[in-house]
């Protein structure tokens, strides 16, 4: 009789052969999608990966079981690398941008992104697989226009998105939004 190690173990070996990717990519798809809740996350690989209900509820379990970053710097190496290694230079900008704001600047690692503080949270950068960064900001009240998108299913804890591609976009515009978030958030 198998023991249920060996039954999860199996488990994983038919989720990595049916959906085609090895388990630490889904991982990292999940680190990355920036949700945290077991039913959101489910929900996700369900939705946009085609998954079985089991096979996505143990792709969930074993997201919540990997270990965080032990600290931002830490936190921004693990979201910087692979494929996304490139982007690196795209979130050093914007976080030069961010730390010219004030002391007061906090970042707290979270899975997939990095939330972005002062008394309360006001942006946060997220590394996307698509070659961007994504920048989520709380801007209660501003209209979503243009490159200002609304967060919609991206994140409900923002109000806007910002999709930054190349440092050009890293411009004035951006800048007076991640202050107006920066100065909400005081």
């Amino acid at each position: 009789m198998a023991t249920a190690e060996e039954g999860i173990e199996a488990q994983i070996r038919n989720i990595e052969a049916r959906y085609g990717r090895p388990m630490p990519e889904w991982l990292a798809l999940v680190a990355a999608s920036g949700l945290t809740k077991h039913t959101e996350v489910v929900a996700m690989l369900k939705a946009e990966h085609g998954m079985a209900h089991g096979a996505a509820h143990r792709v969930s379990l074993l997201s919540r079981q990997a270990p965080a970053p032990a600290s931002a710097g830490a936190a921004v190496d693990a979201l910087y690398t692979g494929k996304k290694a490139g982007l690196r230079p795209l979130h050093d900008r914007i976080m030069a941008v961010i730390g010219g704001f004030g002391a007061d600047v906090v970042i707290a690692p979270k899975k997939g992104y990095l939330s972005i503080r002062r008394r309360k949270q006001f942006a946060m950068i997220q590394p996307s697989a698509a070659g961007r960064v994504d920048l989520g900001l709380i801007l209660p009240g501003v209209p979503a226009d243009g490159r200002l998108e609304p967060a919609g299913g991206f994140n409900a804890l923002f109000t806007h998105r910002v999709r930054v591609t190349c440092a050009d976009e890293v411009d004035a515009t951006l800048t007076a939004w991640l202050h107006t978030a920066y100065t909400n958030a005081g």
